[in-house]
C-alpha cells in the first residue's frame, strides 16, 4: 500500500514539472521559437483549428518565424487568428507566407519576465506541497504500522525536496536564459 501512495506521488510529481516546463517554454526570451504560437487558433473554413495544423512554422532567423500554410488561401484567416490570440507580435503577410519579427528585449522586460518565470515556478511548488499533503494524508489513512508511516513520511519528504530542488535549477536555467543579451 505504501509502495502505491509513493509511486502516486511520483507520477504527480512527475507531471508538476511537465507543466512547469511546458508553461515557463511559453516565457520567451527574445528569440524566435515555435512554441510561442502553441494556443493560436485560427478560423479554418468555419471551425477554430490550432494553426500548427494548418502551416509549417520554421526559424530562418534568431528573431523571425516563417509560417507557411498549406492552403494559401487560408493565409488571411491565420494573419487574423495571430492578431487575435494577442501575443504581442504583428504578422506580415507577402501573399505566400507569413513572417513574425520579434523585437529585442529591454532589461526592464526581461527583469519582468524573471519575475514571471519565479512566479510559474513558486506555483508549482505550491502544487508539490499539495502532492505531499495528500500523500501523506493517504499514508495515515492506510492504518499503517507507526514506524513504518514515519518512514513513508520521511520518504516523501526526501521525494519532495528532490523535486524542489529540480524547480529551483530549471528556474536558475530559465533566469540565465532570460538575463543573457
Amino acid at each position: 500500500m505504501e509502495e502505491e501512495i509513493i509511486k502516486e506521488l511520483e507520477n504527480g510529481l512527475d507531471a508538476s514539472i511537465e507543466s512547469l516546463e511546458g508553461r515557463l517554454k511559453k516565457i520567451n526570451a527574445g528569440r524566435a521559437n515555435p512554441s510561442m504560437l502553441d494556443g493560436v487558433m485560427v478560423n479554418y473554413y468555419g471551425t477554430p483549428t490550432p494553426l500548427k495544423s494548418l502551416v509549417t512554422i520554421s526559424v530562418p532567423e534568431a528573431r523571425q518565424l516563417l509560417i507557411k500554410p498549406f492552403d494559401k488561401s487560408s493565409l488571411a484567416s491565420i494573419e487574423k487568428g495571430i492578431f487575435e490570440a494577442d501575443i504581442g507580435y504583428t504578422p506580415t503577410n507577402d501573399g505566400e507566407c507569413i513572417r513574425i519579427s520579434i523585437p529585442p528585449l529591454t532589461e526592464d522586460r526581461r527583469k519582468e519576465l524573471v519575475k514571471q518565470a519565479k512566479a510559474t515556478c513558486e506555483d508549482s511548488k505550491v502544487a508539490i506541497r499539495n502532492h505531499r499533503r495528500d500523500a501523506i494524508e493517504m499514508l495515515k489513512d492506510a492504518d499503517l504500522p507507526e514506524d513504518a508511516e514515519k518512514r513513508s513520511e520521511e520518504r516523501v519528504q526526501t521525494l519532495i525536496d528532490k523535486y524542489n530542488k529540480k524547480v529551483d535549477t530549471i528556474l536558475d536555467s530559465k533566469t540565465t536564459d532570460l538575463m543573457s543579451v
